[in-house]
């Protein structure tokens, strides 16, 4: 669906530009490294004025080598993922031998769930279930095929487009049906677009594998070939009608509430009705279009396309969602086309897969003795006082913008005031009663979440947003912030070293921690965040004068960022990438703010943050700098230039910093240093 979520998860670490001459820096004395921060990782002999990324990551890059599973490893998310994997793991095994732990309301769910993931024997007996909900994929004319499409969209299998719940952009308070476009095999409409040699490449990779998965399913090759080639072609045909991420960044672009029956005017030739009633959403009648244009496409393949069309890629999205409960074969061969996108050496390793599976299909059950192993409550009290501290910061940097006029700044002030902070876990857990789950197949465990994910959302349509939900499980290593319900989220599972540590100084928790709460609240004033309320509610309130100077500045960070390298030839989008941007500028800067408050307030956090070799400013930033330490593969760092709204962790530090006086203050910079953009190219926002 249309999200407006606005998350902290990195993007790929480019090659380093070339290497500047290093003017080594030694320790101004002998005394220990702060707690909290990695000597190991640091490069000493680079200058921090010249990269401060290699002075902060240089040796931790030079020595880490990414897992063989994994597409990139990071000394944060990546880490903490796996760290967290083991205890999650530690759980479930023992769940699913009956040691469940007091109390949990759905422990047998999680067992069976886990449990028959784990049984890869019962996965190569998982055919004879698949085949028979195959044959049921059939499309004589539009009415078949809208009747086809609802079923799938009422098991989260969503060909052709997309279908479920959202908040109603004018209206914060109410929920609303949405559809939007989707029914893409691919990351992202312009692997269909463009002409490129390794798109090219890409293509033909991608209908090899198509092909080799139609083959597993029991087609002559040559008939299989022809499958592929046709799938193909609808996915072509879905990917030109749709909008580019860029123009998805734009709220206004997502929204026209045109009710179903303008829907059924915009596209007649879909049967609608139909389409409702198999999705399970027959009674519907609130929907957000997001891109008409979109479905008028929807409605021309469904009139135009032959019959015969639609059996290959109907059956193509139905197995697509189904392979990790598929026998190894097929797991074999979704693996062996993903490294065109990732570059892993291996597959990781099945019981990951099934913590992983577990974790989206029932991560607030999992949450709960999760909580309970790693997320004390002085973890949630320290945080809570961090996020209070940052948000005061924000609003005593409101005063200190010259470029936004009293009017705009009281609504801005009013926002603030009102984010709600949400920190570890919900105050009233899922409820999983509904969800079917079978021991014996794993096919049947994922189709029973599928659907009870699916119905849940669907639920929601016409009743008062739920204020309480989270859209992340608590184990998630991330966090974000939601413009609709003007909140900031962090989930327990990202709530440890290196982004907070107990035993780090109060510097580096603000570099690490409070830069990601600086990020998630500075996202509720970045280019999206900005156009809602205080409410949630899509509306300007913005003078002109204001909206004007806002833009001007914006237009320096997306300027700054268009002129760095993701890898190779590719180049950083700054149009995609400008909220985390200004998000990432405004993090920092705030919570350098907040924590320089913190220790005027307290004395002995202040002596202990003094009582290291580097400063508490150089603290803030370092901590900032080793939270970012990154390493991707090449093909990885490639597919997420395309796809991913974050810059790269190399420019997440050094594109940020550069605009920071206070940075050049804590390293004694010069003004011609390379960290230091010249006065008349630096950007500020908030």
């Amino acid at each position: 669906m249309a999200s407006a979520c606005k998350t902290a998860e990195p993007a790929p670490t480019p090659p380093s530009p070339a290497t500047p001459a290093t003017q080594p820096q030694p320790p101004a004395d002998s005394r220990p490294l702060s707690p909290g921060l990695d000597l190991a990782a640091m490069n000493e002999q680079a200058n921090p004025c010249e990269d401060f990324y290699e002075f902060a990551c240089g040796n931790w890059v030079k020595n880490t080598e990414i897992p063989a599973d994994r597409p990139r490893w990071s000394r944060g998310f990546d880490a903490i993922s796996a760290r967290n994997e083991d205890i999650l793991r530690e759980i479930l095994e023992g769940v699913s031998k009956g040691k469940a732990p007091e109390g949990l309301a759905s422990a047998q769910k999680l067992g069976d769930f886990y449990g028959s993931c784990m049984d890869e024997a019962k996965l190569e007996a998982s055919l004879p279930v698949l085949r028979a909900e195959l044959a049921k994929l059939t499309a004589k004319n539009a009415k078949d095929l809208a009747r086809v499409v609802g079923t799938l969209h009422a098991q989260n299998v969503f060909p052709l487009f997309r279908m479920g719940a959202n908040t109603d952009f004018k209206d914060a308070s109410q929920m609303i049906g949405e559809v939007d476009q989707g029914g893409l095999g691919l990351p992202d409409r312009d692997y269909y677009l463009k002409d490129d040699e390794k798109s090219k490449a890409l293509r033909d990779a991608y209908i090899e594998h198509v092909k080799n998965t139609f083959v597993l399913l029991g087609e002559p090759a040559e008939t299989a070939a022809k499958s592929a080639v046709s799938v193909l072609e609808v996915e072509t045909a879905l990917a030109k009608a749709s909008m580019s991420r860029v123009e998805r960044r734009e709220p206004k672009n997502l929204y026209h509430r045109l009710e179903r029956k303008g829907l059924k005017a915009e596209a007649p030739g879909f049967p609608w009705d139909e389409y409702f009633k198999a999705a399970g959403a027959g009674n519907v009648q609130a929907l957000n279009v997001s891109h008409p244009p979109f479905f008028k496409e929807v409605e021309r393949l469904a009139k135009t396309m032959p019959a015969a069309a639609w059996t290959p890629y109907l059956t193509w999205n139905y197995v697509s969602s189904a392979v990790p409960a598929l026998p190894k074969a097929f797991q074999d061969e979704r693996f062996r086309f993903s490294q065109n996108l990732t570059g892993a050496k291996e597959d990781v390793a099945r019981w990951k897969k099934c913590v992983r599976f577990t974790n989206m299909a029932l991560g607030e059950a999992l949450a709960q003795p999760f909580i309970e192993r790693t997320f004390g409550a002085e973890g949630k009290t320290t945080t809570l006082q961090m996020v209070q501290e940052i948000e005061k910061a924000f609003e005593r940097n409101l005063d200190t913008l010259a470029w936004m006029d009293a009017a705009t700044r009281e609504q801005a002030l009013v926002k603030v005031r009102k984010i709600v902070n949400k920190i570890g876990y919900p105050d009233k857990w899922r409820d999983y009663g509904a969800m079917k789950v079978d021991r014996e197949s794993f096919l049947r465990s994922i189709l029973g979440a599928n659907a009870f994910e699916q119905a849940r959302q669907i639920a929601k349509i016409g009743k008062p947003v739920d204020k309480e939900e989270w859209l992340m499980s608590p184990p998630t290593v991330n966090a974000y912030y939601n413009p609709p319900f003007n909140e900031i989220v962090f989930p327990a599972g990202i709530l440890q070293p290196p982004f907070f540590d107990r035993e780090a100084t109060v510097p580096v928790n603000f570099g690490a921690m409070g830069m990601v709460v600086g990020h998630e609240i500075t996202h509720g004033f970045d280019d999206e965040g900005r156009q809602y309320d205080a409410e949630g509610n899509l509306r300007d309130w913005w003078t002109p004068a204001s909206d004007k100077a806002f833009r001007e500045r914006v237009a320096c960070v997306k300027e700054q960022y268009d002129n760095y390298t993701a890898i190779d030839d590719v180049k950083l989008n700054g149009a995609l990438t400008l909220g985390e941007n200004v998000a990432d500028l405004g993090g920092l800067k705030l919570s350098h703010a907040a924590m320089e408050a913190w220790l005027a307030r307290d004395a002995e956090a202040a002596k202990r943050a003094e009582g290291s070799r580097y400063t508490p400013s150089q603290q803030f930033f370092i901590g900032y700098a080793q939270s970012w330490c990154s390493k991707y593969r090449d093909a990885y760092a490639r597919q997420l230039a395309v796809v991913d709204p974050h810059s790269p962790p190399y420019w997440r530090v050094n594109g940020p910093v550069g605009n920071l006086s206070e940075f050049q203050k804590a390293f004694q910079c010069k003004a011609d240093a390379k960290m230091v953009r010249p006065a008349a190219q630096r950007c500020e926002v908030w």
